[in-house]
């Protein structure tokens, strides 16, 4: 209970700098960003109007007060640009990118964990430098160019696949899951190279010691050892990599909702970006932010989970 305590409070505490780390950025912006929404041509009225609406003319402190209580709340305030409330934009957003990312880890785990464990049973063969030599490949390959790669070589042949346009999941499920199927193909790829090396030499690691030649030698089966022993206690490094991959793959939306025009969280702030809608861009990278760290969060009662002597410390 003490070790959840404590992560409890450290998600909070980490929330609190990272809301204060987003207002802070916004303040030391340069230019002025009144002006920049409203062009160069804008009165004075205009500007003073606009900037009571956003609350900029009180002090910085009870700003950020007022922008925090929004937040626990879910008034964000209002677009610039679309004139809607912020927190409605993104929750009308937030299912596609959302759906995209659960695609993209369930890929990852599925394909990365046994892949590592196999070559990990095998190395130094064939089958381990062919398999390390196109992983690197996979590292290497950036995920707008492997985009346009997996739009041009399966999109092209394959009706089943989306290559621009989202489908919601209340209207078709294969349809959804067709328009998402490439994206996420595009962000897991080089995500699961760098999980397969990850599993691949905790596995190694968890093969050598004394342990396992114990249960060998009572003949348990192979898959038994493999699934039941060794990867359960590789679980903690590879849950560790799990977390970090998670942030990448939330990133990685970013650019790959541009390639395939999906309209996730990653289109909406790109355009809030290229508009100067400061309210919007707040909201939106707070809320990614608040889906990383919630799943960082749960990685770390896992940890607690698999191994109860984390809980001890």
């Amino acid at each position: 209970m003490a070790y959840l305590i404590r992560r409890v409070i450290l998600l909070f505490v980490t929330l609190i700098l990272i809301s204060l780390i987003t207002f802070a950025v916004f303040q030391v912006m340069p230019g002025d960003p009144i002006r920049i929404m409203l062009g160069p041509d804008a009165d004075e009225v205009q500007v003073e109007t606009l900037t009571k609406q956003l609350g900029l003319d009180r002090p910085l402190h009870i700003q950020y007060l007022e922008w925090v209580k929004g937040l626990a709340t879910g008034d964000l305030g209002q677009s610039i640009r679309f004139s809607k409330p912020v927190s409605e934009l993104i929750l009308d957003r937030l299912p596609v990118t959302l759906s995209l990312a659960a695609i993209t880890l369930t890929i990852v785990v599925v394909v990365a964990i046994p892949l590592g464990m196999f070559v990990a049973r095998r190395k130094n063969s064939l089958s381990d430098v062919v398999v390390s030599s196109v992983t690197q490949l996979g590292m290497a390959i950036p995920s707008f160019w492997l985009g346009m790669l997996l739009i041009l070589y399966l999109g092209m042949n394959f009706s089943f696949f989306s290559i621009s346009g989202y489908v919601p999941w209340s209207t078709s499920i294969s349809g959804a899951f067709g328009a998402l199927l490439l994206p996420a193909l595009t962000i897991a790829i080089p995500q699961i190279a760098v999980k397969f090396r990850y599993v691949r030499n905790a596995i190694l690691e968890q093969l050598q010691l004394d342990y396992v030649r114990t249960i060998r030698s009572k003949g348990i089966k192979e898959r038994v050892v493999m699934y039941k022993h060794v990867l359960r206690n590789s679980m903690i490094p590879i849950l560790t990599i799990f977390g970090l991959i998670t942030a990448e793959v939330v990133a990685g939306t970013i650019i790959v909702e541009q390639v395939f025009a999906l309209p996730g969280l990653g289109k909406l702030l790109i355009t809030s970006i290229s508009s100067r809608d400061f309210p919007l861009v707040q909201g939106i990278v707070m809320y990614i932010t608040l889906v990383v760290v919630v799943i960082n969060f749960m990685v770390d009662v896992l940890y607690s989970v698999l191994d109860p002597r984390i809980r001890l410390t």
